[in-house]
């Protein structure tokens, strides 16, 4: 899941190299909704044909994917304490 890996970035050393599939896939939607600022190749290559990215760079978090990863955070201290009470 997307946000999931957005709240790993927090713990990571960027810039980070990312070139598992899937965490390339993230890397793509995150960057798309602006939670991250990262550097991925291009979806088209020269011919025009659509290809996957076989790796992406995460630069940083933006200023939204801190709110995001604040809300996560609030929404799961709140499941939390339902859970106790």
């Amino acid at each position: 899941m997307p946000l999931t890996f957005l709240m790993s970035l927090q713990h990571a050393a960027l810039p980070k190299k990312v070139v598992t599939p899937e965490d390339v896939r993230h890397v793509s939607i995150l960057k798309a909704t602006g939670l991250i600022e990262a550097e991925i190749a291009p979806a088209l290559d020269d011919s025009g044909k659509y290809k996957n990215a076989r790796n992406a760079i995460v630069m940083r978090i933006t200023k939204d994917g801190i709110a995001e990863i604040n809300r996560m955070r609030t929404e799961e201290s709140r499941s939390k304490l339902a859970r106790r009470l």
